[in-house]
């Protein structure tokens, strides 16, 4: 594998917000997540659960409840405003006021032609759902309290609204609902704060069953699509099943009947989704959880495994590598740090610690989407959905001037690259296209853009320069894979598309070989000059991978090179770190995938005999980054999930040994 020597970084104080609201669209298999800082997420669950779209946050956009209509998707909040975004361009399309207060819940109907929001105000808020916008219809009766929760009928001509307190009432004290679901035999199912699951007949008013199943609220309910299996979120951090259930032989007299409890979050769930296969959930504690309901998926398969995603499927550092300083990019700010140093290898007396040279505050009120740092250390960029900045900095005096003149075509990006000799910067744009311009001591110069042939809206996501400076490679949303002839400032050519979506891509220094790594966790090897797959790459897939590489759950985030050994290819994810070694052989089905500090207690004739091209390294927690200097030194960031969870509040109950 090779040794090298390992600046360890834990001062990457990355904070997750809590997740609010979530929305599944069964159509496309899109889960789309809103967090407490405004920003919105949306997993591929069709492709392995993959988060490939992230929508910055705004400060005052408190995003309280997500509705997707078709492929649409809106969301509102307690800032009074219903928000459509544009998917293709990452950014809010429109917002249209309610003028009805906050708003604490939205939902759509079955047929996609009308929205429903729950007002502060009491007020229940009909839009028309037209082409390219909403626009409003009428109001329901108003009612005596705000409208925290609501549900459609699936016939779409029945709403189901926040029952009236006397209906509820179990005590002196106010009971809240805090969500319902509206079943087609017109059961109305709701949640309440006294920790209250219960059956009412929507037709007539009354109550059929009650649950207890917490001391605490029930924040969240979902039924999934065939109405037999329903979840309650507490805010223990308890998701609790009941099952539409007979207790006869021959299947009449159903009733709802509580089944399983799963204990997956420390705090409450605030969002729940029932898919066809599992339970989603989300809340306080930041973590998406996946929890397959095992009567439903083969048991002892990757289907079958819980997930638990926790950190983002993008890289939030950057690395000049040249100058030994990285950037922390934060929704609000940005951390310029520059590496300690020490003698020798292994874990040795720091010689300089770490400083951090510079905090950059954002401008605006929207936050950071993505940001740059030149490998030289001399330039730094940032771009929200409306605004880029670009400063020049002097590491040697520590200081920052921003760049007044931009170019007019630099308004906004999805993503930003620096050259390797830092005198280009490239950014994507709108309609799968790159911005590139030219880096001078004053000011910066537009150049040209980059556009695809394939007339692509979607984003692109991923960008990579090559070393010689000759090419561009650049990955969309859509599984498309373009690389551009930086000389001749054209398309050189486009990848053959893969079903699943790219989430790492490098250019070797040398041989000019694309790698692609996708969601699904397949390698491809293209070769730039041959225009075709290399014959490792063919290799590869004809014997295929093994199978546990194939069922890790964190996608492969970075790809790199080493140039001391032209054939090794590092590459790592959330948990492991992994050295390709091309000139070995590939992994048989049968053999093990060591962690390397396993294989070198085994005896060489184990180790000889386990030798394979896959080298992983699990020694580090949580990875953020993996990257190589250019001293040939390793540069590992962490952030330890133990670190995030001590930060977060207190939960509202704490399980204790023998309770």
């Amino acid at each position: 594998m090779g040794e090298f020597k390992v600046h360890r970084v834990r001062f990457f104080d990355y904070m997750p917000a809590a997740i609010r609201a979530m929305a599944f669209n069964r159509r496309t298999e899109r889960l789309a997540l809103a967090r407490a800082d405004g920003a919105l997420e949306i997993f591929n669950f069709a492709d392995n659960y993959f988060q490939e779209k992230v929508i910055p946050g705004q400060d005052g956009r408190a995003v309280e409840a997500l509705c997707w209509v078709g492929r649409r998707l809106f969301s509102a909040g307690l800032n009074g405003e219903i928000t459509e975004y544009d998917l293709e361009n990452l950014r809010p399309r429109y917002t249209v006021e309610a003028y009805g207060g906050p708003i604490w819940t939205i939902s759509g109907n079955d047929q996609g032609t009308l929205l429903a929001v729950g007002c502060e105000d009491g007020t229940v808020k009909m839009f028309e759902v037209l082409e390219d916008r909403i626009q409003f219809q009428r109001n329901l009766d108003r009612q005596k309290g705000r409208i925290i929760s609501l549900c459609w009928h699936p016939s779409a001509s029945l709403i189901a609204i926040q029952l009236g307190p006397e209906l509820l009432a179990q005590s002196s004290s106010e009971v809240v609902v805090w969500s319902i679901a509206f079943l087609s035999d017109h059961t109305i199912i709701s949640g309440d704060s006294a920790g209250k699951v219960q059956i009412w007949d929507g037709l007539t008013g009354t109550l059929a069953r009650t649950h207890l199943v917490t001391k605490w609220d029930v924040l969240a309910l979902s039924v999934s699509q065939d109405e037999s299996s329903l979840v309650a979120g507490t805010s223990e951090g308890t998701v609790v099943q009941f099952q539409f259930l007979s207790s006869t032989l021959d299947g009449q007299n159903k009733d709802w009947v509580r089944t399983r409890t799963f204990k997956n979050h420390s705090h409450d769930v605030r969002a729940l989704v029932h898919t066809e296969t599992a339970v989603v959930s989300g809340g306080m504690d930041t973590q998406l959880v996946v929890r397959p309901l095992l009567d439903k998926v083969e048991k002892n398969t990757q289907e079958s495994a819980m997930r638990k995603m926790a950190f983002p499927h993008r890289s939030l550092v950057c690395c000049a590598k040249k100058a030994g300083l990285l950037l922390f990019q934060f929704p609000d700010h940005l951390e310029l740090w520059r590496l300690g140093e020490s003698d020798g290898h292994g874990d040795l007396p720091v010689k300089r610690k770490p400083e951090k040279l510079i905090q950059l505050k954002r401008k605006g009120e929207d936050h950071i989407c993505c940001s740059a740092l030149s490998p030289c250390g001399g330039w730094l960029a940032y771009s929200t959905v409306t605004s880029f900045r670009l400063y020049r900095l002097q590491n040697n005096t520590i200081s920052i001037t921003k760049v007044s003149k931009l170019p007019k075509d630099l308004r906004s990006a999805h993503q930003l690259c620096f050259s390797t000799d830092s005198s280009r910067l490239f950014a994507s744009s709108i309609n799968s296209s790159v911005v590139v311009v030219a880096l001078n001591q004053p000011e910066c110069k537009y150049l040209h853009t980059l556009k695809p042939k394939s007339g692509s809206r979607e984003p692109v996501h991923l960008l990579f320069a090559s070393e010689d400076g000759k090419w561009l490679a650049t990955a969309n949303t859509a599984c498309e894979v373009q690389v551009y002839n930086l000389d001749k400032i054209k398309l050189h050519c486009t990848v053959p598309v893969y079903g699943s979506c790219p989430t790492a891509i490098a250019i070797h220094p040398t041989s000019s070989n694309l790698v692609v790594v996708h969601a699904d966790q397949q390698i491809f090897e293209y070769s730039l000059v041959q225009k075709e797959y290399t014959e490792w790459s063919r290799r590869l897939q004809k014997q295929g991978l093994h199978s546990l590489w194939l069922e890790r759950d964190t996608p492969i985030t970075h790809v790199t090179f080493n140039p001391k050994h032209p054939a090794h290819i590092i590459l790592h994810d959330m948990f492991m770190f992994c050295v390709i070694d091309q000139s070995l052989p590939l992994p048989e089905a049968k053999t093990r995938l060591f962690n390397q500090m396993i294989l070198r207690s085994l005896p060489e004739p184990m180790r000889i005999l386990h030798r394979h091209a896959f080298k992983m390294c699990k020694t580090f927690q949580n990875l953020m980054c993996v990257r190589l200097l250019e001293d040939h030194s390793l540069v590992v960031v962490e952030r330890p999930l133990l670190d995030i969870m001590s930060q977060l509040p207190a939960p509202v109950r704490q399980k204790r040994f023998a309770t």
